[in-house]
């Protein structure tokens, strides 16, 4: 059913058949997070359109570095001239990137919190922009240097309605990862997860049909 949306291209068909997905969970809940269960589901989608899918998880919530004066100063520091110690420092920034490169499509998941997003996955953005590597600025302003690919942004609000007023979290990342040269972001949200979590997934897993089917037969 295509819901009044135009079909998706040939191309874009294509592309949903990833070989290598990076996913990113934010939320705090590692149990009954429903932004966590929608991303369970996108894998599932993605991994009946290749078996073979490979899957590097990332879970923001164990932990994940914030930068510092002496971050900064590393990064600011040309590559051939860091110590030891400022290559450590620019460690964690470094696989972020490299994680991120890696993947076909990322699946990131994230509650709002506050109205905006959980303070590790600002973290985790921190780490991945980067002047020189993920934007450089141009005489025309700013140019992303990340090629593009599906994100699958699967978001889970309590009360805050997508794209309205006091939403600074969905716009927010559209913005950050269209930064950095990503476009192709398709926004999965459940919205009033606090009053039915149930009309949320479901409302949100319409939304995924419409980018990403479930193969046929299959029940979501």
């Amino acid at each position: 059913m295509n819901r009044g949306k135009p079909a998706r291209t040939d191309s874009n068909l294509h592309r949903d058949v990833a070989h290598r997905v990076l996913r990113i969970d934010s939320s705090a809940r590692r149990e009954g997070s429903v932004s966590r269960q929608l991303g369970d589901e996108v894998v599932r989608r993605l991994v009946e359109r290749n078996a073979e899918l490979q899957v590097v998880s990332v879970d923001l919530a164990r932990g994940i570095e914030h930068i510092d004066e002496h971050w900064v100063a590393a990064n600011f520091t040309p590559a051939e001239e860091r110590s030891s110690e400022q290559r450590r420092r620019l460690d964690a920034s470094d696989e972020a990137l490299a994680q991120l490169q890696w993947a076909d499509a990322v699946v990131l998941t994230a509650p709002v919190y506050n109205f905006s997003v959980p303070s590790v996955l600002k973290a985790w953005i921190d780490q991945v922009c980067r002047a020189g590597l993920s934007f450089r600025y141009t005489e025309h302003g700013p140019q992303g240097l990340i090629a593009d690919r599906p994100v699958y942004m699967v978001m889970a609000s309590g009360g805050v309605p997508f794209g309205s007023p006091v939403d600074f979290a969905s716009g927010y990342l559209k913005q950050v990862l269209g930064f950095i040269g990503i476009a192709d972001v398709r926004l999965i949200g459940a919205e009033g997860v606090a009053s039915d979590a149930g009309a949320a997934m479901r409302k949100a897993l319409g939304v995924l049909d419409d980018c990403l089917p479930a193969a046929v037969g299959r029940v979501a």
